[in-house]
């Protein structure tokens, strides 16, 4: 699955607006070396709508994390511009109404205060 394909049906959600993802470049090799990462417990999902790591990663997977983040904050940025609020905003609120939904079980990713979990 692309990245574009992921963040098609997101809708980033502040108050009742609503900025659904736009078309992003394909980056199913990144996606398929962080899922494995996941799967691993070297990657998790933070608590600010991006990918960070519970374990020290290689370079390929720091290398496939970064670029996924910089879609994501091209998506978190658009969707802040439209509904004027902060990018950071903006990916804390997908992270509440998207990213924790997706996560299957076994993923870590980050509570309320900071702290790794595991779902």
């Amino acid at each position: 699955m692309t990245f574009n394909q992921w963040l098609a049906p997101v809708a980033v959600a502040v108050g009742s607006i609503t900025c659904a993802g736009g078309a992003y470049a394909d980056v199913a090799a990144s996606k398929a070396v962080v899922d494995a990462a996941k799967a691993a417990g070297i990657v998790g999902e933070q608590n600010d709508g991006y990918l960070g790591f519970v374990k020290p990663g290689d370079a390929a997977t720091k290398a496939a994390v970064a670029e996924i983040n910089a879609g994501r904050r091209q998506v978190y940025a658009q969707a802040a511009a439209k509904n004027g609020v902060t990018v950071e905003a903006a990916g804390a609120s997908a992270f509440k109404t998207v990213v924790q939904e997706r996560l299957k079980p076994g993923e870590s990713y980050q509570d309320a205060a900071g702290n790794w979990a595991r779902k």
